[in-house]
């Protein structure tokens, strides 16, 4: 049986994912909680690694060396930057790449990172499974929709830069955690998967948005990974 990493970066998207666990055990390391657990008989490890690059990149990595996870899962809220998916709509990713990454002095491409490239792929076999699981998705009120997760150590809110990194990189949402959790993952040649909800569309004031619709993004990430472990059994 796999063992699987699930990084999330706030504790309202920990207690979604920690409600469905089972045989749950607790440890700390580096200040991190790890809950070790299972979900739908699945042996998985939870844990909150804070918002931002650095906190995701030494989270990702204490748990692949410690832990030994076959895969690793981000899952949580995230910022709209696509005109056709909404809140409450779903991105399972496809590629992440780092927005804010900028070597472009060297005559390199905005986001390209030596020795990793432009972006980094997630795992091709998650994808296909999860696509399988939700293609008869009956809820008529979101979309699922795979796509491009653009990172950034920001919380982007000037809808300008919005349209800037939808152009740069053809992204469809932004985020602060999953660049990061990627680039360890690859370079661990680890698989590394993405779930994240809509909570926000950067517009000037989509923070008020995003603290109003992060529970129910959370909780709708969290089903839909659990739907996802549930056919691995």
């Amino acid at each position: 049986m796999q063992k699987i990493g699930i990084i999330v970066a706030m504790e309202e998207e920990e207690e979604a994912i920690e409600e469905l666990m089972k045989d749950i055990s607790k440890e700390e390391v580096y200040n991190l909680t790890f809950c070790k657990g299972k979900i739908q008989n699945q042996k998985c490890v939870l844990v909150q690694s804070g918002i931002g690059k650095v906190n995701a990149a030494r989270t990702t990595q204490i748990m692949i060396d410690k832990y030994k996870v076959n895969t690793v899962i981000n899952v949580g809220a995230a910022g709209s930057i696509n005109g056709l998916l909404n809140i409450g709509d779903v991105l399972i990713g496809k590629q992440v790449v780092q927005h804010d990454f900028d070597i472009t002095a060297f005559g390199h491409s905005k986001g390209f990172i030596t020795g990793i490239g432009n972006s980094i792929e997630c795992d091709p076999i998650f994808i296909e499974n999860i696509q399988n699981l939700l293609k008869n998705n009956s809820d008529s009120d979101y979309k699922i929709k795979l796509g491009i997760v653009a990172t950034g150590d920001i919380f982007c809110e000037d809808a300008s830069l919005k349209d800037q990194i939808r152009a740069n990189f053809d992204a469809d949402v932004v985020d602060m955690e999953c660049g990061a959790i990627g680039q360890v993952c690859y370079l661990d040649d680890v698989p590394f998967s993405v779930i994240r909800t809509i909570s926000d569309t950067p517009n000037g004031s989509n923070a008020s948005t995003f603290d109003d619709n992060l529970e129910s993004a959370s909780k709708k990430c969290a089903d839909i990974l659990n739907k996802y472990l549930k056919t691995l059994e």
